[in-house]
């Protein structure tokens, strides 16, 4: 695990975009296509708003979901409406480049398989995406994988369905994906992510964020997020 640590949140945000920038490059060089799957959040948000000022190969991006809550159509909880605002409001990336999670279903548990099948689609089957933008919560949770919750212990699917978690039920991919993607990038920033960024760093099984096993994992961490690290792991990357 690469941990780097940087300023504050807007220094994680460009520096994201930066790390994203060289990915999608390097990706299309080799495989013709990225294919990216982000998660939600303020400091993402950010990231991404400074990634559409890049000069990149805009067509051949492929923009998936980490996570989205099942809320209805329009509504501002949702991680859709913000990649909208952040991507296709600032960067020739085609409309039909973001493929959506299908939340608005009845049926979520189809649904998700459905959304499994995009992934095979784009990135093989068992899908091997490129690169996954996660978060991390204080409570350790990463994606919608959060602690307790059944999902955690799905391994025969890409996709799942949790339980209500902050009064929504959620779709999110499962670990099977995260480990296989040829790269994970963690953005973690504020002082309450400290004690669960340390937990990551030690790859702590008993938060859902340590569980990941993928062995190509770079850490993005403000000083703040980063309080906690022991040394030398917290100076990397230090400014």
């Amino acid at each position: 695990m690469n941990i780097r640590v940087l300023g504050d949140a807007a220094d994680v945000a460009e520096a994201g975009a930066g790390y994203i920038a060289d990915a999608a490059r390097a990706a299309v060089e080799r495989r013709g296509v990225f294919t990216l799957a982000v998660s939600g959040g303020h400091t993402p948000w950010a990231m991404l708003r400074a990634l559409a000022g890049r000069d990149l190969p805009w067509q051949r991006v492929r923009v998936l979901q980490v996570d989205e809550r099942v809320v209805a159509a329009g509504d501002p909880d949702r991680n859709l409406e913000h990649l909208r605002g952040t991507l296709l409001a600032n960067a020739p990336l085609p409309p039909g480049n973001i493929y959506a999670m299908p939340v608005d279903e009845r049926d979520l548990e189809t649904a998700a398989a459905r959304y499994q099948r995009t992934l095979e689609t784009l990135a093989g089957s068992p899908p091997i995406l490129d690169l996954v933008h996660l978060g991390l919560g204080p409570d350790g949770h990463t994606a919608s994988l959060v602690p307790g919750d059944p999902v955690l212990e799905l391994t025969g699917a890409s996709v799942g369905i949790t339980g209500p978690y902050q009064e929504h039920r959620r779709m999110t991919l499962t670990y099977p994906v995260l480990d296989r993607a040829r790269a994970v990038l963690f953005v973690v920033t504020g002082e309450d992510k400290a004690e669960a960024l340390a937990r990551l760093s030690r790859r702590d099984g008993a938060i859902p964020a340590g569980r990941i096993t993928n062995r190509h994992v770079v850490v993005l961490a403000d000083r703040a997020a980063a309080a906690l690290l022991g040394e030398p792991a917290g100076r990397k990357g230090k400014r």
